[in-house]
């Protein structure tokens, strides 16, 4: 007999049951049309007096007798009652509703309207004991009456619905999105946010990048040191997992599956199993902590970025090669923690592209004195260079450009001699710059481009967050990072913040209105993407001599003093030229914030 049958034979038998009293030991007073329901039902059936009313159950389902049925309906409420007892639940005090948010794809004859929307990630959810208003995890610990192992804590706890826009300070309206960093609710105040655009209500978008373009409007005027705006990719599951680990029953409708480069093992659930052996709370975060496990994929950080500054970087891992979705590491080494951060699957520091990093210091920034003024909402533009121009191909090259006032701006050259000219990602210039910077290969250890490009074949998932960062304070972003390196050393400056700002407590309470907008969000065809948006001519923004920067002591962008030139070149826009989050809100006080280590 297949599932479905079972569940039939069940349902009839709990039916049955309800209406004679006399199938079982104890009172019942079950939803006989509800698989829940069903998983509940007690397994210590008593068919003495009940020969009768099975006798018409045994014709329906072709048993010869009652008592043959008595041995299926067993087995049936049984397997039924197996599956309950690992499953990651769905909660039932506030209905998941996912806010629309339009999106498009685009071919050479135009863009269409997609019916997407976007859906907030489990680890900001309410969890709490089915049945009751009693936290599973709060603060940054376990209730070990509740979750005394990962699979029991995994069947008596549920996710709960989202109040977007009350308690967590996500608002979209047609095509625009809106993250804000401080909500507070009813019960909390909620800190930052991680969101995932959706393809239905129970399925993620799959991007297929390679031989494609992405492109997006953003608003970081409001986004100030120790801040991170985030828009990237991620290869993990469209199904949240759940036909990979049948234990999961919330999945992507309830924003299940995360898993990134950083291999975060903060998460709270990872394989449909409660993340809760050698669970370790933060010392520094009273929010999160973690736990054995972490989960780890591919990533591509299309756009990380403040007011101050920017940066687009791949994240291979070695994992890509297999089917995809979130590869559970176990333990320091195969997770890549502290000092083993190169001993992972995954490549943490990834290759990345920061046009401050690489030299140019009058890009990017607050001010009409910038190319690129992020006083003003502009355009992100995103190609996926393929060796054969086939989304078949290999991967090879990744450009990057944007669109300001209807202005076409190509991303700036390096100015460092030892990176010349390079203003792309390629695995040639990951490696130039990793030995001009002094940083360790590891991009070209984990497969470099070729590697991600399998994510980008079998098609990733689009995330978008708002986050502060406990480990590093985002200097990696904005600072000089390492804070004890040499500043006028290549590669060490990144931005204009001082070495002192990004405090997670400070940039909370300094910054509480801080919001990123994402919007116009457009994906196809190479050149599809932005017809009719960039009406003049392109620019190329170049710096003279790459100067040596002084240490920052301020937390704004400053206008440089480094003496620059523009260029107007006439250019053919066609043609391609880390913990991570923390606990959510519920009724007991508690707030959440991101957490990502960059090289």
């Amino acid at each position: 007999m297949d599932s479905s049958s079972f569940t039939a034979l069940v349902r009839a038998v709990c039916a049955t049951a309800a209406a004679s009293g006399a199938l079982w030991s104890i009172p019942l007073s079950q939803d006989c049309s509800s698989t829940r329901g069903l998983q509940r039902l007690p397994l210590t059936i008593q068919f003495a007096s009940a020969e009768a009313h099975l006798s018409p159950l045994a014709s329906l389902f072709k048993m010869q007798t009652p008592s043959a049925l008595r041995l299926v309906a067993v087995a049936a409420v049984a397997s039924l009652a197996a599956m309950a007892t690992n499953a990651q639940l769905v909660g039932s005090n506030t209905a998941e509703t996912h806010p629309v948010l339009t999106t498009q794809t685009c071919t050479k004859s135009g863009c269409t309207d997609e019916d997407t929307s976007i859906v907030l990630d489990a680890n900001w959810r309410w969890l709490y004991k089915e049945g009751t208003s009693t936290n599973c995890y709060t603060g940054n610990t376990w209730d070990k009456t509740i979750c005394s192992d990962p699979k029991t804590c995994a069947s008596s706890c549920a996710l709960d619905g989202a109040d977007y826009p009350g308690t967590y300070g996500i608002t979209s309206e047609s095509n625009s999105l809106s993250l804000k960093l401080v909500t507070k609710g009813q019960y909390s105040t909620n800190i930052g946010s991680r969101v995932y655009v959706m393809e239905s209500d129970d399925t993620y978008k799959a991007y297929k990048l390679l031989n494609q373009e992405f492109t997006f409007d953003v608003d970081v005027s409001n986004l100030d040191c120790g801040l991170n705006g985030a828009l990237y990719f991620v290869d993990m599951e469209t199904d949240g997992g759940m036909k990979r680990f049948p234990s999961n029953k919330a999945g992507a409708k309830y924003g299940t599956g995360y898993c990134d480069a950083q291999c975060p093992q903060d998460l709270k659930f990872i394989s449909g199993e409660a993340n809760i052996l050698n669970w370790t709370p933060s010392k520094t975060d009273s929010n999160a902590g973690t736990g054995k496990y972490g989960a780890c994929c591919a990533e591509m950080d299309i756009w990380e970025a403040n007011s101050i500054s920017n940066a687009y970087t791949t994240h291979p891992c070695t994992i890509s090669s297999k089917a995809g979705g979130a590869h559970r590491c176990e333990g320091a080494k195969e997770c890549g923690s502290g000092d083993n951060r190169y001993d992972g699957v995954c490549d943490k520091d990834g290759c990345d592209f920061n046009p401050y990093r690489m030299g140019n210091k009058t890009f990017f920034g607050p001010g009409s004195e910038f190319t690129i003024d992020t006083t003003k909402k502009f355009t992100v533009v995103t190609r996926f260079i393929t060796d054969d121009n086939t989304a078949t191909g290999t991967l090879s090259e990744i450009t990057r450009f944007y669109v300001q006032d209807g202005v076409t701006h190509e991303m700036p050259h390096s100015t460092f001699s030892a990176t010349k000219g390079m203003k792309s990602l390629t695995d040639d210039q990951c490696s130039a710059a990793k030995k001009l910077f002094g940083d360790e290969d590891d991009h070209k250890a984990k497969g470099g481009l070729e590697q991600i490009g399998l994510a980008m074949k079998r098609g990733m998932v689009l995330t978008m967050s708002l986050w502060t960062d406990n480990a590093a304070q985002c200097l990696w972003l904005d600072s000089d990072y390492p804070v004890t390196a040499d500043a006028s050393k290549p590669g060490v400056s990144r931005g204009t913040c001082a070495k002192t700002s990004g405090v997670p407590k400070e940039v909370i309470a300094e910054q509480a209105e801080a919001t990123v907008q994402f919007s116009n969000i457009r994906f196809g065809d190479i050149g599809s993407t932005v017809m009719g948006i960039s009406s003049k001519t392109m620019k190329t923004t170049t710096t003279k001599k790459a100067t040596t920067p002084s240490t920052s002591t301020t937390k704004k962008a400053t206008t440089p003093s480094a003496a620059t030139t523009e260029t107007g070149n006439e250019a053919d826009p066609e043609v391609g030229a880390d913990a991570d989050t923390e606990v959510e809100s519920t009724p007991s006080t508690s707030t959440s914030s991101c957490r990502r280590r960059r090289q």
